[in-house]
């Protein structure tokens, strides 16, 4: 009898039996009174989430489309755009931003480090003329496992007067991020991570510094347009035809974080996290992130001297069915990633950290 299999890769991520049921079921009219009244929830659970009174925005798009609609409506042709690289994520909205014609300025740390928050408010106080329009942040790196302090950093962005522009796609619904408080001003996130959904949506929290900012800028955008999107969701609607299941499903997944509760959500993915180092680290492994900026969401962990990362992924697929990430780019090969965001419990760390030792034992031999 084959075992189910276990994906614990950053996302896509391990879907919810009521969730996987409004997938399933008939699509309803995309203009109907019954979607309008799911979406009117939907908007008001994720602001909940987000402890926001922002506009939001959902998406049928990727978290990568949401980084473009986000760019495309505030970022003009030579704009000055700071950009903190942690990792691959860090480097993508740095490239967004020069497709749209920005003059990117990148501050880069080695992987498996965060960007420190002294090392921005030096970079932003020899900014006297205050030429930076904005700053991209990715809140959790994914490719690297480490968080950043959002908090502080997106503190210091206020007080200069930028925008912060943040990337939450693995770090929304796994970790504490209330956006009006810490005063961030552009978030994007998406539904196949802790949100605990099939790839297919994406959200985009706006503040009012950010329509500002908007109604200034000068690209030229149709899908994606702020202005169509804030038109439609006031009218609990939206503006082109959105994935009605996934926004069924997204309502669906909502209603169970509300149930769990944020507190206890947030504490879960912490413990999975602590789990997870603890028993990689009492097998020998190393870890790629400090404990200091340790991720929430996924952890990347380095193999044994004489063992391939490819070796490891092969032996916990064929074996125990159970799948794990490859590093990306420059890290390919060279660690492999582990999730523990959305619909994960201490059973399923446990199971992993089982597969890992005996796969290490077997591959030793």
């Amino acid at each position: 009898m084959p075992p189910r299999e276990l994906l614990l890769i950053p996302g896509p991520t391990p879907v919810p039996d009521p969730v996987l049921a409004q997938v399933s079921r008939q699509p309803i009219g995309h203009r109907s009174q019954e979607l309008s009244k799911v979406l009117h929830e939907v908007v008001a659970d994720l602001k909940w989430l987000a402890d926001t009174s922002n506009d939001v925005f959902v998406l049928t798009a990727s978290g990568t489309g949401a980084m473009e609609a986000a760019i495309a409506n505030t970022i003009n042709p030579g704009d000055h755009v700071l950009s903190l690289i942690c990792g691959v994520f860090g480097e993508r909205w740095a490239k967004i931003a020069e497709a749209f014609g920005a003059k990117v300025e990148r501050v880069n740390v080695q992987p498996g480090h965060c960007i420190e928050p002294e090392v921005l408010k030096k970079k932003l106080a020899s900014d006297t003329g205050k030429s930076i329009k904005a700053v991209t942040i990715t809140h959790n790196e994914t490719s690297t496992g480490v968080i950043n302090d959002l908090e502080k950093l997106a503190q210091l962005v206020s007080e200069h007067g930028a925008l912060s522009i943040v990337d939450a796609v693995t770090s929304f619904g796994a970790t504490a991020l209330p956006i009006d408080k810490w005063k961030v001003d552009l978030l994007i996130s998406g539904s196949q991570k802790a949100m605990m959904l099939p790839p297919g949506l994406s959200f985009v929290f706006v503040s009012p510094k950010a329509w500002e900012a908007s109604t200034k800028c000068k690209n030229p955008r149709f899908y994606f347009d702020f202005a169509k999107q804030k038109k439609s969701i006031d009218a609990d609607t939206t503006p082109f035809t959105p994935n009605v299941s996934l926004i069924l499903a997204l309502n669906a997944s909502l209603k169970l974080i509300k149930e769990e509760g944020k507190e206890a959500c947030y504490a879960r993915h912490k413990k999975l996290r602590d789990t997870l180092r603890a028993g990689a680290k009492a097998l020998g492994l190393k870890l790629l992130a400090d404990e200091s900026c340790a991720s929430p969401s996924v952890t990347a962990i380095l193999p044994p001297d004489n063992i391939s990362v490819d070796a490891i992924r092969k032996e916990l697929k064929d074996k125990f069915k159970i799948t794990v990430a490859d590093g990306q780019e420059d890290l390919k090969g060279k660690i492999f990633r582990i999730s523990h965001m959305g619909y994960v419990y201490e059973r399923d760390m446990l199971t992993v950290l089982a597969a890992l030792k005996e796969s290490i034992q077997a591959l030793s031999k």
